[in-house]
């Protein structure tokens, strides 16, 4: 039996690095963000509701997706972001369970689907157990205007669209801190990973005690 950890946090926290790690240490990891890319591919059905509901301002002169101006306008408009949610979320949960489903088959005894909106569009129900990465608000704003050149006012927009990263701490099994560097980042996920490893035997056994 397989054990499925949902890897979520908030935005700019560090979860693509967590998620390294654990498939560094032998975790299958599938991740939603990478899916949804693969839904959203010029001429497939999710790309082609997108087209009919936002027009073809969202698209870059390949036809592709134009993801900022996508974004630009969701995390300004409430309804907007729902309805590209409704489009794409369906189709990310059906690819990810299927591949979880393989890795299981495959003999994987720990996956880990790293979801950053986890809680956001209701998928707890998805993993056995949850893990958080967690950051500082003012190292993720900086994080975030690095990696993505957003200004201070665009940053905060994404931080503020998501549940508040307190209260998916609150609704955590377990928790990472990535304010430090990578060293102390590792040394919380290989004892985290001890962890993991005795509950999937646990879970193996009948037993969920671990």
């Amino acid at each position: 039996m397989t054990l499925r950890i949902g890897l979520t946090g908030g935005i700019a926290t560090g979860k693509s690095t967590v998620s390294r790690m654990l498939a560094e240490l032998g975790a299958a990891v599938i991740d939603a963000d990478a899916i949804a890319r693969e839904v959203v591919e010029p001429g497939r059905p999710a790309w082609r509701e997108i087209v009919g509901r936002f027009g073809e301002a969202v698209l870059g002169p390949d036809g592709a997706l134009d993801r900022r101006r996508l974004g630009g306008i969701v995390f300004a408009d409430e309804r907007a972001r729902e309805d590209l949610n409704r489009i794409v979320h369906p189709r990310v949960a059906e690819e990810m369970r299927r591949r979880a489903e393989a890795a299981g088959r495959a003999g994987t005894r720990i996956v880990v689907l790293d979801i950053p909106l986890l809680f956001e569009v209701g998928w707890r129900n998805e993993a056995d157990k949850v893990l958080v990465v967690a950051a500082s608000p003012e190292i993720q704003l900086k994080r975030l205007m690095a990696r993505d050149r957003f200004n201070l006012q665009e940053a905060r927009a994404r931080v503020d669209a998501q549940t508040p990263l307190a209260e998916k701490i609150r609704q955590a099994d377990f928790v990472i801190i990535n304010d430090g560097n990578p060293a102390e980042t590792r040394g919380q996920v290989e004892e985290l990973w001890k962890r993991l490893e005795a509950l999937a035997d646990a879970q193996a056994s009948g037993s969920d005690r671990a």
